[in-house]
């Protein structure tokens, strides 16, 4: 398949999941584009703005084996990773999975449970494996985690450790829907359950396909230095005591390129990693203690980074 194939699918995928999840396409678009980019995704928001709603719409139109878990302060790692029971009539030890064991892990308040059963996430997530008992489980592919986690300071939350918080590709807010927009889910939602309105339009081998060809998509040498030049400038920017890593570094890559394909594109330009630059580093710098004082956010500081670092002359129209 060509690149404009790939495009027409994505949108097909795109206006499917906006069926159930009305009034923000940009963050049905990232969503998305994470999953394409073999990313997990952090979604922090209050409770009741279509979180879970978002997860179980592209479970539907991918067709994607998916579960879904409640964190809560009394969750095993266990729960999550599955573990070896003794099995009487054979005499032997047989594996339990646990709910990770899907393509589509919806990890629901995942700061409500302890520091321990987030760390079971951690080689799932960056290696797509389960190690038990010695032995190593490959997870279904494709895998992502959505995770969604309450803001810090809500009653019974915990910080997510920096590794875990790196381990997510991107991070995002749904908010709250505009005027028109929630007068459009009460609408929908009159007499009907929206997410029944999801087709399926895609499955997990299309996305595999879909996965790999993005993965070949052409970054032209003064886009990989521009990339680390936005990395470099979060390191030594001085209301920031913590910047971003080379896996940072490498997300940012990855979703550009799966841009570039949404765009019907078979190279990445500048654009492609402005559009989605503040989604991947927001969440893994650290802001100093002056900028706390001074009530700078990440955003304003990548905001900033993004308007000083020069920009390469590679534009739409050609490489």
């Amino acid at each position: 398949m060509n690149s404009k194939i790939y495009t027409n699918r994505i949108n097909s995928i795109i206006s499917e999941v906006k069926k159930a999840v009305i009034g923000k396409d940009k963050i049905v678009i990232k969503v998305l584009l994470a999953i394409l980019c073999k990313g997990h995704v952090l979604i922090e928001d209050i409770p009741g703005v279509g979180k879970t709603t978002l997860a179980l719409a592209f479970s539907k139109a991918l067709s994607l084996e998916h579960n879904r878990m409640q964190f809560t302060p009394d969750v095993l790692p266990s729960d999550v990773t599955g573990f070896s029971v003794y099995n009487k009539s054979t005499g032997n030890f047989e594996f339990r999975r646990g709910v990770a064991f899907c393509n589509l892990f919806l990890a629901d308040e995942i700061n409500r449970t302890s520091s321990k059963t987030q760390s079971a996430l951690l080689e799932l997530m960056e290696e797509k494996s389960i190690t038990v008992d010695g032995t190593t489980y490959k997870l279904p592919e494709p895998f992502t985690v959505i995770a969604t986690q309450n803001p810090i300071g809500s009653a019974g939350t915990h910080n997510l450790p920096d590794s875990q918080l790196d381990r997510f590709m991107i991070k995002l807010s749904m908010g709250y829907p505009d005027f028109k927009g929630e007068v459009n889910i009460l609408k929908a939602k009159f007499n009907s359950n929206p997410l029944d309105l999801v087709q399926p339009v895609a499955d997990a081998d299309f996305i595999c396909e879909l996965q790999d060809y993005i993965s070949n998509v052409y970054v032209d040498d003064r886009i990989y230095e521009y990339m680390v030049s936005l990395a470099s400038a979060t390191r030594e920017h001085p209301m920031l005591k913590l910047g971003i890593s080379p896996r940072g570094t490498l997300a940012l890559m990855n979703l550009s390129k799966g841009i570039a394909v949404a765009m019907g594109r078979d190279y990445v330009i500048p654009e492609d990693i402005s559009y989605i630059c503040g989604d991947v580093f927001s969440h893994r710098v650290m802001l100093s203690s002056k900028a706390k004082l001074s009530d700078v956010t990440a955003t304003d500081v990548i905001s900033e980074i993004l308007r000083t670092v020069p920009v390469p002359g590679i534009s739409e129209h050609g490489r």
